[in-house]
């Protein structure tokens, strides 16, 4: 019985990361950005640590390197931009960067509203 529960749990473990590893968060940027900057001096550091970082990890593309992303489906024209995909395929996005709160309080609202991210304490 003990046995079945650890195989049963590691089959759950293993299904919930490779659920939570189809998102991805593609970060926008480009050289000279000073909301770039702002975000990851505030943002970077933490992003891979919270629950939504491990929800949805993050990637850097330059906007330079837009076209040859092609999970983003339209052009970018601010930076910072941050795109949601979902495997091979753009969810949402939100553009520009305001403050540490409105970051985090938009994108869980985001993640909740279009993928199956729950926000585990407010």
């Amino acid at each position: 019985m003990r046995k079945l529960i650890q195989t049963t749990m590691a089959a759950v473990m293993i299904l919930a990361a490779q659920a939570s590893a189809a998102y991805e968060l593609i970060m926008v940027e480009q050289q000279g950005c000073h909301y770039c900057e702002r975000w990851k001096e505030e943002i970077g550091p933490i992003y891979p640590k919270t629950d939504v970082g491990m929800f949805a990890p993050i990637r850097m593309v330059d906007i330079t390197n837009v076209d040859s992303t092609p999970e983003i489906a339209a052009a970018v024209v601010f930076t910072p931009t941050f795109i949601i995909t979902d495997g091979d395929r753009e969810i949402t996005r939100m553009e520009g960067y305001m403050s540490e709160d409105f970051f985090w309080g938009v994108l869980e609202m985001i993640l909740e509203r279009e993928t199956e991210f729950k926000v585990t304490v407010r």
